[in-house]
């Protein structure tokens, strides 16, 4: 197997913006990314991997600047002609972006692995790193609401995160293996990175994978982690939210003690200096820099100074 130096976790936008800066400061080829699959959605007879995709549109330099996801200059022409017809499109794919999905898919169905096919689409857009999803195996987040039981794209997206979260599991995790290559990579690294992304919904199902915490806690003294909160808020996405519902405080301290006991190194931002001392007091290493990436130069930055540190 190609000896990978440094492993990402990671989820969609966030991690993606953060992974753009590390293919920047280090040789892409060298980057090994397991992405998240639990978000994964049917939707139009469709298979849609939305963090996989995420992060290959970015590494592909054809991401949509504005979302963050999707494909840059895309138009809903599709879309458009399915809801004339009366189907039901809270669910925003482009054009563009429905080939890569019709492909996967169709992919699928012929017997190929998600892994297979994820490899031939960034091979297919010339992403140099390596994307894998977490698994091979059906994995899919389930939001415990006040009111039942939601798909996740479907509290997310379709409910705009409003429901109040009081659980969530992660539906075939246990069953599931992690997809060929994973643990032999994490075994490997240099350095391995869980990027700023949703603890629950995106590192989460990532880590609900039998064998890859235990494979993460042998590596601890390697493993970084960034904070997805700044400030008590989370910068994209639901994160401080299901934070509050779950009766936790959003905050970065919170984060890393979700992420004790196989995180050797945490990335606070500089408005969360006051936590370093209590991240410390975990057992591990606080560094505090800034995390928020605005534009390609703080993105960089931000990957030198995880780098540095591992």
């Amino acid at each position: 197997m190609k000896s990978y130096q440094v492993v990402a976790l990671a989820g969609g936008v966030g991690a993606a913006r953060f992974l753009d800066g590390l293919t920047r400061v280090i040789a892409p080829e060298r980057v090994y990314i397991i992405g998240n699959t639990a978000d994964d959605a049917e939707i139009h007879g469709l298979h849609i991997s939305p963090d996989l995709d995420t992060v290959t549109y970015t590494l592909a330099g054809i991401a949509n600047p504005e979302h963050g996801w999707g494909i840059r200059g895309d138009s809903f022409r599709c879309l458009e002609a399915l809801r004339r017809l009366g189907a039901d499109t809270w669910f925003q794919l482009g054009d563009k972006d429905l080939a890569t999905h019709l492909y996967r898919t169709q992919r699928l169905h012929q017997g190929a692995t998600l892994a297979e096919v994820t490899a031939e689409i960034t091979r297919a857009l010339k992403v140099r790193s390596t994307i894998v999803p977490m698994s091979n195996e059906r994995v899919r987040a389930r939001i415990c609401t006040a009111s039942g039981e939601l798909e996740f794209q479907t509290y997310f997206v379709k409910r705009h995160a409003r429901d109040r979260v009081v659980a969530m599991r992660f539906e075939g995790a246990s069953e599931a293996e992690p997809a060929p290559g994973i643990l032999n990579a994490i075994a490997k690294a240099e350095a391995i990175i869980l990027c700023p992304s949703n603890p629950f919904i995106s590192i989460g199902p990532i880590l609900s994978i039998p064998g890859i915490r235990g494979a993460l806690r042998r590596r601890r003294d390697h493993v970084a982690a960034i904070s997805p909160i700044v400030g008590g808020r989370a910068l994209k996405g639901p994160a401080a939210k299901m934070m509050k519902s779950l009766k936790l405080t959003p905050s970065a301290f919170e984060v890393a003690r979700l992420y004790q006991d196989f995180v050797g190194v945490f990335v606070l931002d500089e408005v969360d200096r006051k936590h370093a001392v209590k991240v410390q007091s975990l057992g591990m290493r606080a560094v505090v820099t800034n995390t928020i990436m605005s534009g390609l130069g703080e993105r960089k930055a931000l990957a030198k100074a995880v780098i540095r540190e591992l």
